[in-house]
């Protein structure tokens, strides 16, 4: 009994014992359940403050959107003070002024871009540094257009590198110097060459100076002096050619009428251009030159042809090979006439059943002229290796060394472009349009002189030909198109051969640049030696245009023109023989 009652006793203490051990375990089950709840709300207590933090954030941006957007619609377009008067014309002239008395072309044209950006931004520094890289350098040199000549430059020089050293540029200047036999032949031929090539100016700038300076040179006509007739068969030539990237250029500003019949109709009155092929003729044939040109050609008689300032910066070219013959400086050039009129025809539609004069006027000269160019020079290089002319190792060291030839060409590019961005900024194609339609209404007579000398001065601030149209013929258009047809086409024709005329003298221009490069000629020189020979051929077209503008005939306006002309290169022949 007494071990049954203890049995029973340890039963009991056993059983409190699980009650014990069983009550623990479900309080450290409540523990650890009220932990694991715990952690979950300190989980979901971040999630839910993000998701309430998220909404309250779309809900406030679906709050403000309506009010940023009415914000942005009544922000009003940021523009300059100096917009639209004369100021805006005020950076190119200070570019040009001392580029002329410094003689050094990067820092005049960074000064003047300066002065340009300062202009827009009120004199802010900030603005004007973003101003001046954003909206000038960057933007210029994204600008497929521009992009597209630039490609054309370099490899032009590319293909000039390897025509000299195949030996061909050589063999050429041998050839030619048995059978041109002076001076005025090697100037002549120049002439020539240049009115053949008249399907766009950059091309006729680099290709008649690659071709020609083998041959003036053993004549003695300074560079200068080729450069002058480079740049003087380069637009004024082109903008008379009906076929051609210019032709193409003018009848796209002839809205609403048949502009390729107004161009072919004008080209009897571009009396700067007429006259401008005139005086090149005249000046050879006379022996008669005048102004900072007369020393360059007394200098280059004496055996130096690149006078003071130029020869630094000329790259001479390279001794080629001995064995190169004439072919190899005719086939490249050729094959780089033909791509290029293909590649321009391709651009304006002609293999898609646009005519041929029709896919000239409707051309992109700076695609077509890249790809022509690439072509001719990997056809080059590979009839180059046929004829074991040259190396493919020689032939590809010719590209970084065309490259190098261009660079010059290429900066004063770029700083003229980021220049005339910085003065369209500034409005002044808006200032000059208000000025030319508030002096329409009266000397309607005299409206063709007034709107040659208005080209004129825009061509030469901007460096522009190409601008000067597209703002003053469709103010001519607009101003004479039911009054009086005939002399709108007069005054049509003043404004390109304005355009062209302060084109050509400008040092901005790329055009002049360009004829810089080709003759390897100082750029300042190239300036100031032409600019005297291009005010007297202005002056001689203004007073032509104020006869055009009473006679409205080509017959009797342009005889005029080319008697004064002929009758004012007498007078400078005499006097500088008095002398």
């Amino acid at each position: 009994m007494k071990k049954n009652k203890l049995s029973n006793e340890e039963l009991r203490g056993k059983s409190m014992q699980n009650k014990n051990t069983l009550n623990k375990n479900m309080q450290n089950n409540e523990i650890q359940n009220n932990e694991v709840q715990n952690n979950e709300v300190r989980k979901r207590g971040p999630l839910r403050k993000k998701i309430l933090q998220g909404a309250w954030l779309f809900a406030l941006c679906f709050v403000l959107l309506p009010l940023t957007a009415f914000a942005a619609e009544a922000e009003p377009e940021y523009v300059p003070a100096m917009y639209a008067t004369f100021w805006a014309l005020v950076p190119p002239m200070v570019a040009i002024v001392l580029a002329l008395i410094t003689k050094e072309v990067y820092s005049s044209l960074f000064i003047g871009i300066l002065v340009g950006g300062l202009f827009y931004s009120g004199f802010s520094f900030e603005t004007t540094m973003t101003h001046i890289f954003n909206n000038g350098f960057v933007a210029v040199l994204s600008d497929s257009y521009n992009v597209g000549i630039l490609v054309f430059l370099v490899i032009l020089g590319a293909m000039v590198s390897l025509m000299n050293r195949a030996g061909g540029s050589a063999a050429f200047g041998h050839y030619a110097k048995e059978k041109i036999k002076s001076r005025a032949g090697a100037q002549l031929a120049t002439v020539a060459l240049g009115v053949l090539i008249f399907i766009d100016d950059y091309f006729n700038c680099l290709t008649v100076g690659s071709v020609m300076k083998p041959v003036t040179d053993e004549h003695k006509v300074s560079r200068a002096k080729l450069a002058y007739l480079i740049d003087a068969t380069a637009a004024p030539v082109c903008i008379i050619a009906p076929i051609s990237s210019w032709a193409a250029a003018v009848t796209g500003f002839v809205e609403g009428e048949d502009g390729f019949s107004i161009f072919i109709r004008a080209i009897p009155y571009n009396f700067y251009a007429i006259l401008t092929i005139v005086m090149m003729i005249a000046i050879i044939l006379m022996n008669v030159d005048f102004g900072p040109m007369k020393s360059h050609e007394a200098n280059a008689r004496k055996g130096d042809l690149f006078s003071v300032g130029g020869r630094d910066s000329v790259q001479e070219p390279e001794n080629g090979n001995p064995k190169g013959k004439v072919i190899d400086l005719l086939i490249p050039i050729i094959m780089l006439i033909v791509c290029c009129v293909i590649g321009m025809i391709y651009t304006g539609g002609f293999f898609e059943g646009e005519g041929f004069v029709s896919a000239f006027s409707n051309s992109d000269a700076s695609v077509g002229l890249a790809l022509g160019s690439i072509c001719a020079m990997l056809l080059t290089v590979i009839i180059y290796l046929i004829r074991r002319v040259l190396s493919f190792t020689d032939c590809m060291k010719c590209l970084p060394d065309g490259f190098k030839a261009m660079v010059p060409a290429i900066l004063i590019l770029t700083f003229a472009w980021t220049l005339k961005a910085m003065t369209d900024s500034l409005g002044a194609a808006v200032f000059v349009a208000d000025a030319v339609q508030k002096s329409a209404g009266s000397f309607m007579n005299f409206l063709p002189a007034i709107i040659f000398l208005v080209a004129c001065f825009l061509g030469f601030s901007t460096g522009t030909s190409w601008g000067t149209f597209g703002i003053l013929i469709p103010i001519v258009v607009n101003v004479f198109l039911d009054s009086n047809p005939q002399l709108m086409i007069i005054s049509i024709s003043a404004c390109m051969a304005g355009a062209v005329c302060g084109d050509h003298c400008s040092p901005i221009s790329d055009t002049t640049i360009m004829a810089s490069a080709g003759a390897q000629c100082d750029h300042v020189n190239h300036v100031s030696t032409q600019l005297p020979y291009v005010i007297l051929v202005a002056a001689v077209s203004f007073v032509t245009y104020i006869i055009a503008g009473f006679t409205q005939s080509a017959w009797i306006s342009l005889p005029a023109g080319i008697i004064l002309l002929s009758v004012v290169l007498f007078g400078i022949k005499n006097r500088e023989k008095a002398t």
